[in-house]
C-alpha cells in the first residue's frame, strides 16, 4: 500500500475506503444486520458525512459502530495509516514512534497499537495446525522476568541435560507451535509441564501430524499421540537429523525476541498474549506465503469487526 495513498491523509477517503471494506454489499446495520432498511443520512449540524438510520431498529450509526474504532476520537486515517505500520514492519513498532509519526499522544498510540493487535487475533474457534503429511514443531522460550510472586521452578537444557534453576522461576513463559510452511501460534504459560503443553498440542495441533520437538521431558508422553515423534538432542550440540529440527519454530523465535528486546523494550506479563498475538499474526500472513504489505493490512483491517477494547479492559488485562 502506497504511504502516499490518500487514505492515509483524508479523512473522507478513509472513511469510503473502510466502508468498502466492511460492507461490500452496502451499509448494514450493526444491530439487525439489515440493509435494506438502511439509507445514508444528509449531513447536518454536529453530524458530518458518514452517518446512517435503519428503519428497522431507529438507530444511527456510522462505519464505526461495532468495531474496535467505536467511540474512539482518533481519526479514521490514522487509524489505517497506525494499522499499515504495525503490519509493514517485520518486528512491530513502538508505541512512542506511533506517536510521533500520527501526531498523538503516547497514551493514544499505546491504546491504539493495543487495539490493532486486538484487531490481529483471529476471531472465533480456529481449526487444528497441521495434518496428515504435514509438520508442526513445538518449541518453548523464556523471557524477561515474571510479575509477583515466582511460580514453580521448571527445567532448562544445560550441557547435563534437563536441570532445574531458579533463574526460570522469575521467567514468563511462551510455548509456540509452527507449522512448517505455514502459521504460528503462541502462548503465555504459568509453567512448561506435560499438562499445560499437551492441553496446547491436543487443542492446536492435528494428531495425523509429525510432531518435531527438542528432547524436553514433557513432550514424549504428548508426543506418542501423533502419527509420529521427532526429536534433536541440543544439549549434545544436535539441532538437525535428517528432516528432524525444531529450526523454523525457533527462527519464529528470533523474530519475536528482536522485536521484544529492540522495539518494544518493556512489556508486562498481562499484556504479553497481545504482543504474541501481534507476531502470530504477521508469521502467518509473511511474504513467503504470498501475502504482501497490503493484503496484511486489509486482513487486520477486516478483524475489527464484532471486537470491543475500551482503555480499562486494557488496563485490567
Amino acid at each position: 500500500m502506497d504511504l502516499k495513498n490518500p487514505i492515509f491523509s483524508d479523512e473522507t477517503a478513509a472513511r469510503l475506503y473502510l466502508e468498502a471494506n466492511r460492507w461490500p454489499d452496502g451499509a448494514a446495520c450493526p444491530t439487525c444486520g439489515l440493509t435494506d432498511t438502511v439509507s445514508a443520512l444528509p449531513p447536518k449540524g454536529s453530524m458530518g458525512a458518514g452517518w446512517y438510520h435503519c428503519r428497522q431498529c431507529r438507530e444511527k450509526f456510522t462505519v464505526r459502530v461495532g468495531t474496535l474504532y467505536e467511540r474512539s476520537h482518533v481519526p479514521l486515517h490514522k487509524w489505517l495509516y497506525a494499522t499499515h505500520l504495525l503490519c509493514s514492519s517485520k518486528k512491530g513498532m513502538s508505541a512512542h514512534q506511533l506517536h510521533r509519526m500520527l501526531g498523538v499522544t503516547y497514551k493514544t498510540a499505546w491504546f491504539m497499537a493495543h487495539r490493532i493487535r486486538e484487531g490481529m487475533k483471529p476471531a472465533g474457534k480456529r481449526g487444528p495446525m497441521g495434518g496428515e503429511g504435514k509438520v508442526v514443531e513445538a518449541d518453548e522460550t523464556y523471557l524477561g522476568k515474571r510479575d509477583g510472586k515466582p511460580s514453580k521452578p521448571d527445567s532448562f537444557i544445560s550441557g547435563f541435560g534437563w536441570v532445574s534453576h531458579p533463574k526460570i522461576e522469575t521467567q514468563r513463559k511462551v510455548v509456540a507451535l509452527v507449522e512448517r510452511g505455514g502459521a504460528a501460534r503462541s502462548f503465555v504459560v504459568s509453567s512448561v509441564n506435560k499438562k499445560t503443553v499437551s492441553k496446547i498440542l491436543f487443542t492446536n495441533a492435528d494428531r495425523k501430524s509429525v510432531l518435531m520437538t527438542d528432547e524436553h521431558t514433557v513432550y514424549p508422553s504428548v508426543g506418542a499421540h501423533f502419527a509420529d515423534h521427532w526429536t534433536v538432542n541440543h544439549s549434545k550440540y544436535e539441532y538437525v537429523r535428517g528432516q528432524a529440527t525444531t529450526n523454523t519454530v525457533e527462527g519464529y523465535f528470533s523474530i519475536f525476541k528482536r522485536g521484544m528486546k529492540g522495539v518494544y523494550q518493556h512489556c508486562s506479563e498481562a499484556h504479553l498474549h497481545r504482543y504474541l498475538a501481534e507476531f502470530d499474526f504477521r508469521y502467518s500472513n509473511r511474504a513467503k506465503l504470498g501475502i504482501t504489505d497490503t493484503m496484511r493490512a486489509e486482513i487486520a483491517i477486516k478483524g475489527i469487526e464484532g471486537k470491543r477494547l475500551t482503555y480499562r479492559r486494557i488496563g485490567q488485562a
